[in-house]
């Protein structure tokens, strides 16, 4: 369960469950560099080196300045796109609509697809990096301001029927495309736009840039969209309808991402000729698109790396209730949804602690060890995410929920999360461990990537199968049935209800904790004897 963007994740879809290109891109340039550097520190004196030292991130606090607004900007539609399956919830849609809206989610996992494309083709003139963000964030700006007019037919504000749910997943899906071409973009721009000695605030810049857009486009949007939340804590005179309405925001970010792309491309210049003897820029990789596709195939080809992507693409299929259906659960059951996405908040610290923590326990030579430990904790909470969302309705009340309910939620998802991360960072110690150091960027990306389709794929998988495991019968009309769309209908008129004999969830729920017992059983110590293969076993011979 993500509680800001409950059918996720990172989660699931974290929120930026994954490592971030950028950190990837720098290690494999930091490893590209250090030949360049020992030698430029070798026929430095010691003036040039109190200069760089007094120097520092000073000299280019407006460079970092413009990165993080980039990635606040690339996540504003990635936290919309989390919070319309929230208002999709509230309007009564099918999983199986639920299940089509998550394909939204797909573009950030699937990116090393056409990574290669954005890093090779570019207009040398204009710039490598804004050749891309450019457009892209131009396209995502008319995209918000065309959805800004739209967004209330398809999601049928003020109409009698459903969300026009396939409209929605299509457009979308082009916004996250677009965010996904953008990091691409960003990512690559932030190692040439920074020093080499600061070019690792690319990637707290990713991390804060992200997380920060990702709240305001979610949590915050979801808080003054509520006329209950606003009419609760920031109004005097209770009124219909929240602070702000879906248009206005995605029309107020539509303008933003108007006027700054166009101030980026006309006054930010990429290809700076000066170079101070500090601030030396790093040198970008130039490799040809079919050869970056080939090497990709020749690492999946070697058996060690093709038998660890099949066990990351299936690790999550124990999670993929818990984590894709529980927030939507809770929602039907009467949470409101700007609650959930608040219960978030308190979480932000113990996300950023959490990695610096468990980091100890994994550096050392079998990271892994954590993951196999953490798995089976995460499994329970599963089967707990289930109980609580059997006792919520138990504890409704007419004025809402009471304070020892969401404390009670506020500690299941931090247990979760503190499984999770553990996971995750024991994932990602384990990818730097075993990447071949001469294709480091490249090879961690590909699993990276294999890391998030392997929780994308049970997520959606997940949604869809909530209605076909449901049963229901028609109580007060006899010889009605509720076994489709049409028949709940028809018991409705006959005067019946159609009332839930077995909830899906909770199948899926039980099924997918057996799977993944069964899992960690059988292939998690798999997983852990990986470990033991020798450096050669990881190394891709066509790159060297």
């Amino acid at each position: 369960m993500e509680l800001s963007n409950s059918i996720t994740h990172k989660n699931g879809r974290q929120r930026k469950p994954a490592v971030s290109n950028s950190d990837m891109r720098a290690r494999e340039s930091t490893l590209e560099v250090e030949d360049d550097e020992e030698a430029l520190l070798q026929n430095s004196n010691s003036e040039l080196d109190t200069a760089k030292v007094s120097n520092g991130i000073n000299g280019e606090l407006s460079n970092v300045a413009l990165l993080l607004f980039l990635y606040v900007l690339q996540g504003i539609p990635l936290g919309l796109a989390g919070s319309i399956p929230l208002i999709m919830q509230s309007k009564n849609v099918s999983y199986k609509d639920q299940a089509y809206f998550s394909f939204v989610f797909w573009p950030f996992s699937l990116k090393l697809l056409w990574a290669p494309l954005v890093d090779s083709l570019y207009l040398k003139r204009f710039g490598r990096r804004k050749s891309w963000l450019v457009p892209t964030q131009y396209l995502l700006g008319l995209f918000m301001l065309y959805l800004s007019f739209a967004v209330d037919s398809m999601l049928q504000t003020d109409g009698q029927k459903g969300p026009d749910v396939i409209t929605l997943t299509a457009v979308f899906f082009m916004l996250a495309f677009l965010a996904a071409t953008q990091d691409i973009a960003v990512d690559g721009w932030a190692l040439t736009m920074l020093s080499r000695e600061n070019v690792g605030y690319a990637s707290t810049c990713n991390s804060v840039g992200q997380t920060a857009g990702y709240f305001l486009g979610n949590v915050l949007f979801l808080a003054l969209e509520s006329a209950d939340f606003c009419n609760k804590y920031l109004r005097f005179e209770p009124q219909e309808r929240g602070i702000v309405t879906l248009s206005d925001f995605l029309f107020f970010w539509g303008i933003v991402f108007m006027v700054s792309t166009t101030l980026v491309a006309v006054l930010k210049k990429e290809n700076v000729s000066h170079h101070h003897h500090t601030k030396k820029k790093p040198k970008e990789e130039t490799q040809g698109v079919m050869e970056t596709y080939k090497l990709l195939l020749s690492i999946i080809k070697m058996p060690t790396v093709f038998t660890f992507c099949v066990l990351l693409l299936t690790a999550k299929i124990g999670f993929s209730a818990a984590d894709a259906v529980t927030g939507l659960k809770l929602m039907e059951a009467g949470v409101p949804k700007e609650q959930l996405a608040l219960l978030a908040v308190p979480m932000v610290p113990l996300q950023i602690l959490l990695p610096l923590v468990i980091s100890k326990y994994t550096a050392g030579p079998r990271p892994l060890d954590i993951f196999y430990k953490a798995f089976p904790i995460r499994l329970l909470i599963g089967l707990e995410y289930a109980l609580l969302v059997w006792w919520t309705p138990s504890v409704r009340q007419d004025q809402g929920f009471p304070l020892y309910y969401y404390a009670v939620v506020l500690l299941s998802y931090a247990a979760h999360q503190v499984a999770l991360y553990s996971m995750y960072v024991a994932c990602m110690a384990f990818h730097a461990k075993v990447s071949d150091p001469v294709i480091g960027g490249t090879y961690m990306t590909l699993l990276n990537t294999l890391t998030n389709l392997g929780g994308n794929w049970p997520s959606t998988l997940a949604l869809w199968l909530v209605d076909p495991l449901t049963f229901k019968e028609c109580q007060g009309a006899p010889g009605q049935t509720c076994g489709s769309a049409e028949e709940a209908g028809l018991c409705v008129r006959e005067g019946g209800a159609c009332v839930t004999t077995l909830d899906g969830y909770y199948v899926e729920s039980v099924v997918c904790v057996l799977i993944g017992v069964c899992w960690w059983i059988f292939f998690g110590k798999k997983m852990k004897r990986l470990q033991d293969e020798s450096p050669s076993a990881w190394h891709c011979r066509v790159a060297k």
